[in-house]
């Protein structure tokens, strides 16, 4: 197992792994693969599950430190977040998901990881969970929405630190049908530029995922 340029995450044989918390060993949370080595449990980051996986396989490079602060939009019911609580082990994410049967399985993930807070809301309305959130060092966003881009920006502006960074997974087909997807890329960006914010990379997620794209941008 080899440590990868991102701290808490390795690789072996062209596959990302995580460690498994010790309070969460033997604990599945996709039915990824699970093995030991140097006593400690690593679990298998699949590309296919998580787009996070995806960007950074494709060649993102983004600084997640260990105490991070993180506002997840589009939290599902789990897996990227779960693989992100590896990560920060002194840090909270902070998982907005709107679905309520989404929720059920994200809360019984958090049942053991006591760094993720989930929150049943809509990212359309940031204010709503302004009781809850701080400000944060990343706004991390999975959402397919035709305005997804807006509501990236407003949770943004209402959460992200000063020189805090922001990373967006863009669907493309969500957009606009009509548009290649470059195209819809093209768009989320200069409503990012618009705002003033800086574009630092745009990662397109083939094979692992059809028409998406990681943008990665900050203040």
């Amino acid at each position: 197992m080899q440590p990868t340029e991102h701290l808490g995450i390795y690789k072996k044989n062209d596959r990302l792994f995580t460690v498994n918390p010790e309070g969460c060993r033997g604990i599945k949370v996709y039915n990824e693969q699970l093995f030991d080595e140097d006593d400690k449990e690593y679990r298998s980051w699949n590309p296919y599950r998580s787009k996070l996986a995806a960007a950074l396989l494709k060649g993102l490079a983004i600084d997640i430190s260990p105490d991070a602060q993180i506002l997840y939009l589009g939290a599902a019911t789990g897996t990227t977040v779960s693989h992100i609580s590896d990560i920060i082990t002194k840090g909270t994410i902070y998982a907005v998901e709107s679905s309520p049967v989404a929720i059920i399985n994200l809360l019984k993930v958090s049942e053991k990881r006591s760094n993720i807070i989930p929150i049943l809301s809509d990212a359309n309305h940031p204010e709503r969970y302004q009781h809850i959130v701080p400000a944060v060092d990343l706004v991390y966003q999975d959402i397919s929405q035709r305005n997804q881009a807006d509501i990236f920006i407003r949770n943004i502006q209402a959460y992200l630190k000063t020189n805090g960074t922001g990373l967006i997974m863009v669907k493309a087909r969500s957009i606009d049908v009509a548009l290649k997807p470059k195209q819809a890329y093209d768009l989320v960006c200069s409503s990012l530029q618009q705002q003033e914010y800086r574009i630092k990379k745009t990662v397109e997620l083939t094979p692992f995922e059809k028409d998406h794209a990681a943008i990665l941008m900050t203040q």
